[in-house]
C-alpha cells in the first residue's frame, strides 16, 4: 500500500474517471483497489435508485452488537507496536484495513458515513467535511492548480459565486468565465485550452430553480478533457448527476440530507482516485486545509439517511400541489414540476422515477417591497412557513433571494442571472396537513391584497388633496 495517498495529478484523475454511462466497467478501472484508502462497491454495482443504494451500503455496527454503529469520538487513535506507526506514515496501512492515525485523516464513524453517500450518489468513493462551502471550495483547489480557469452557472449559491468570481482570483488565481449552462455552445467556447480545468453547475440552480443538462455538460467535459462538478443539493435522490455523467457531486448536507436545521456538513462524491490525492499529506486540500467532521455530527446524519427517500417524496409532493394551486390563483410561481417551465421536459427526462421534482420553489412579487410584505403575512398573520434562509426542513423556510442569499452577486449578475428583486425562495416542508397549509397561503395572499387595497386608496386621497 505504499502509493495510497500518493498525489493523483488531474491528468490521472481524468483518465481515471468513470465513464459516460456512470458504469465501471474492469477495463475503465486503471487504479487498483488495494491500493486505495476508500475504495467502496464499483459503481456499477450500485441499484439505479437511490434508496436502493443506500440499502445495498454496508451496515456497521456497535462495538457491542447494536443496530447502530458506535460514535469513534477519538482525535488520534493508538497502535500496538511502535512500528505500525511507521508503516501508516509510509501508507503500507490504513482504513481499509481499520488502522487510523488521526481524525483528520479519517475516523471510522465519518468514514461509515462517507461509504453511505456514496452509495447515495452511486459514486466510488465519497468523503464528508465540516460544510458545504469546504466540499465546494476543497474540491475546486485540488482540482485546479494557481492560474487555471473554471466554465460555471452564472446562476450559483451566491456564497459559491462569491468564492469563483472574488476569493479564487485573489488568493489562487483560479478565473472563472460565468456562461448559460444549458447553451452548449457557450460552454464550449468559454473552454480555454491548456487552462480550462472543471466544468461546475448546480443540479437545480439557487434560487431560479433552472435545470443543468448534466448529460450534455458530460458529454462537453469528455469531448474537452474537463471534470463536471454539480452541486447536487438541491435535489439529493430527485437526480443522480454522476449516473448522469457528472465526475464529482458535491452537497451541502446541512439541507434536505440533514433535514433538522441543525447541523452544518457537506459531502463530496467522485472516484476515489480523487478522494485519495485530496487525502495526501503532502498536496491533499482535505489533509492540509482540514474541514474535518466530526464523528458525532457524521453519527447523527448517518441516523438520517434511511428517511431520506421518504423525506424528499414528500417536499417534493408538497412542493408540487402548493405550486399547481399558486398558478390557479394568478401567481407568477416558478416550479419545474409545472409544465410550462422551461426546463419542465429536461428535469423529467434526468429524475429518478418516483421522487417528483424537488421540495424547492418561487414566488415572483416583481419587487422586493412587495416581496417583504409578502413575507411579513406569511410568517407572522398566516403561519405558513418561518422567514429564514437555508432550506430541507421540515418547516417551510422563506427569503426574499436578491437581498439575502444571492445578496453577493451583483445586480448586474443578478440580472443575468434572473433573479428578480421580488423573487421569494421557498424551501417547502411538510409539517401539519397540506389543507391547513394552504388556507395559511391563502390568508396571507388575502392580507397582501388588503394592503394593496388600502395604500392604493391612500395613495388616491393625497393625489386629490395636492390637486
Amino acid at each position: 500500500m505504499a502509493d495510497a495517498v500518493q498525489s493523483w495529478s488531474i491528468d490521472t484523475i481524468l483518465k481515471k474517471r468513470l465513464p459516460y454511462n456512470g458504469s465501471v466497467d474492469d477495463d475503465d478501472r486503471n487504479w487498483d483497489d488495494k491500493n486505495d484508502w476508500v475504495s467502496t462497491t464499483p459503481a456499477k454495482k450500485w441499484p439505479s435508485d437511490p434508496a436502493e443504494s443506500l440499502s445495498s451500503a454496508r451496515h456497521e455496527f456497535g462495538e457491542h452488537g447494536g443496530v447502530n454503529m458506535s460514535i469513534e469520538a477519538s482525535a488520534t487513535f493508538t497502535v500496538m507496536e511502535p512500528d505500525t506507526m511507521r508503516k501508516m506514515f509510509a501508507g503500507e496501512l490504513g482504513p481499509d484495513r481499520d488502522f487510523y492515525i488521526y481524525s483528520r485523516h479519517f475516523n471510522p464513524t465519518v468514514l461509515n458515513l462517507s461509504r453511505q453517500m456514496a452509495a447515495l450518489e452511486g459514486t466510488e468513493a465519497a468523503y464528508c467535511t465540516a460544510s458545504g462551502m469546504s466540499a465546494i471550495s476543497t474540491v475546486l483547489l485540488q482540482l485546479c492548480p494557481s492560474g487555471s480557469h473554471i466554465v460555471a452557472s452564472r446562476c450559483l449559491y451566491g456564497g459559491t459565486h462569491a468564492l469563483l468570481s472574488r476569493f479564487l482570483p485573489r488568493s489562487a488565481g483560479i478565473r472563472t468565465t460565468f456562461v448559460d449552462v444549458n447553451d452548449m455552445e457557450a460552454v464550449r467556447a468559454a473552454v480555454r485550452v491548456g487552462e480550462t480545468r472543471v466544468i461546475y453547475a448546480e443540479t437545480m440552480s439557487n434560487p431560479t430553480l433552472t435545470v443543468a443538462d448534466i448529460p450534455g455538460l458530460s458529454a462537453v467535459a469528455r469531448e474537452k478533457g474537463l471534470m463536471l462538478v454539480v452541486d447536487n443539493t438541491f435535489t439529493p435522490m430527485v437526480v443522480s448527476p454522476a449516473r448522469l455523467g457528472a465526475d464529482v457531486v458535491i452537497h451541502s448536507v446541512s439541507k434536505f440530507i440533514s433535514g433538522g436545521a441543525d447541523i452544518i456538513a457537506g459531502a463530496i462524491c467522485g472516484p476515489a482516485s480523487l478522494v485519495n490525492s485530496m487525502m495526501d499529506p503532502q498536496n491533499g486540500a482535505l489533509m492540509l486545509l482540514g474541514p474535518t467532521m466530526n464523528a458525532k455530527v457524521a453519527f447523527e446524519l448517518a441516523e438520517r439517511l434511511p428517511h431520506l427517500s421518504l423525506r424528499m417524496k414528500e417536499h417534493c409532493t408538497r412542493a408540487m400541489t402548493y405550486a399547481t394551486r399558486m398558478k390557479k390563483h394568478g401567481v407568477k410561481v416558478i416550479y419545474p414540476g409545472l409544465e410550462d417551465h422551461s426546463h419542465h421536459s429536461l428535469l423529467r427526462s434526468i429524475a429518478n422515477p418516483g421522487y417528483g421534482f424537488g421540495g424547492m420553489l418561487c414566488v415572483d412579487m416583481g419587487t422586493e417591497e412587495r416581496a417583504n410584505r409578502f413575507l411579513h403575512h406569511l410568517q407572522n398573520t398566516a403561519q405558513f412557513g418561518l422567514i429564514a434562509v437555508s432550506l430541507g426542513y421540515y418547516e417551510t423556510l422563506m427569503s426574499c433571494s436578491g437581498s439575502s442569499t444571492s445578496s453577493e452577486l451583483s445586480e448586474h449578475d443578478k440580472a443575468l442571472a434572473g433573479i428578480s428583486p421580488g423573487l421569494i425562495r421557498m424551501s417547502v416542508g411538510y409539517s401539519g396537513s397540506v389543507e391547513q397549509r394552504w388556507a395559511q397561503f391563502e390568508r396571507a395572499l388575502a392580507a397582501c391584497a388588503k394592503d394593496n387595497a388600502a395604500a392604493t386608496a391612500i395613495s388616491s386621497f393625497s393625489y386629490g388633496v395636492n390637486n
